[in-house]
């Protein structure tokens, strides 16, 4: 299995500090996510049945005409490779890991770009994956330019995938709208924005014969009672979700800040901040031993660090000092 953000436990065994000491911020998920209210023991004890008012729920929030609820969108990762013949897939070098490993488990072939190659590479791929915005680098392209690929791709009948984890920030930049024209297919999760990484709840957007081939291959009951629940909940309160998209906003700006006044030239999302460079692993062992938990990616030779959003304000204070210990050290 590959490596997520989240494993306290490693980090515990490597640095010899109790998990309880841990400020964790490996992970892009909200860490003021969705409270969700007590669960009847009725949903518990009883198989889940008619999803439709989770689907209504759902295609209502996205802005979808028909949508397939899996879960957790690594569900439909993982399967979406069975559905198709042997396929040349495009991805950015550096974005989520498990696409990649789920396309070549299938045994496609798989080949790695910077994302500024993908226009050149569209003749030659029959599937392109694109993480928008992308994880760890928080990169966007313009649904304009995606839909143009889009059109070139379904040509010779390729595939766009696009995985809009992290677009609930800018609604208005998702294409699950469109996601009823063949070839398009649109993931989107309840995991980041809403912070309900536990639950494993996700949707896919796609044409009717896709998600039905999709459906048969996932089989029944593909999200339990209590997810079911908590996702209905959560996409129908609108209040929440405005103040939310707020305060995530300009708490990705405060987390920007407060690294540049360190010194150190991040990028990101709302939910994230990536920084690439020769001292990002040193930050990383760094923020470790003082119980901070970041997410270090390799990317070949190299690598960088990933940064989440602290929960709240004894949480920023603690970076904010582990950062100015973090200054003066390389600075001496």
């Amino acid at each position: 299995m590959l490596e997520h953000g989240g494993d306290l436990t490693r980090a515990c065994r490597e640095y010899g500090i109790p998990e309880e000491r841990w400020l964790d911020l490996s992970t892009g998920i909200n860490p003021m996510g969705y409270p969700v209210p007590p669960v009847s023991p009725r949903v518990w004890q009883r198989l889940p049945g008619d999803a439709q008012p989770l689907l209504r729920a759902a295609c209502a929030y996205y802005q979808a005409v028909e949508l397939l609820p899996v879960a957790g969108t690594q569900a439909a990762i993982q399967a979406l490779p069975r559905l198709r013949p042997h396929s040349r897939v495009t991805l950015a070098a550096l974005t989520y890991n498990e696409y990649a490993h789920a396309w070549k488990r299938q045994g496609h072939a798989v080949q790695a770009v910077p994302p500024r190659e993908f226009d050149a590479r569209i003749a030659e791929t029959d599937v392109l994956i694109v993480c928008n915005p992308n994880n760890p680098g928080g990169e966007y392209i313009e649904p304009d330019r995606l839909l143009e690929w889009h059109a070139r791709l379904t040509a010779h009948a390729g595939w766009l995938i696009v995985d809009e984890a992290y677009i609930d920030i800018m609604p208005h930049a998702s294409l699950v709208t469109f996601a009823s024209r063949p070839g398009l297919i649109v993931l989107r999760s309840l995991g980041k924005f809403f912070g309900l990484a536990g639950a494993r709840v996700g949707f896919v957007a796609a044409d009717r014969t896709l998600l039905r081939a999709l459906r048969d291959e996932l089989g029944p009951w593909s999200v339990a009672g209590p997810a079911q629940f908590a996702a209905i909940a959560a996409l129908l309160d609108r209040d929440w979700q405005a103040r939310t998209r707020a305060a995530l906003i300009t708490s990705g700006r405060r987390l920007h800040a407060l690294l540049a006044c360190a010194g150190i030239a991040a990028q990101g999302t709302a939910l994230f901040q990536w920084w690439r460079h020769a001292h990002a692993a040193e930050l990383h062992r760094a923020l470790a031993q003082q119980g901070i938990l970041t997410r270090w990616i390799q990317d070949g030779d190299s690598g960088g660090v990933r940064i989440g959003l602290p929960r709240d304000e004894t949480d920023w204070c603690r970076l904010e000092q582990a950062l100015v210990i973090w200054k003066e050290v390389q600075c001496a």
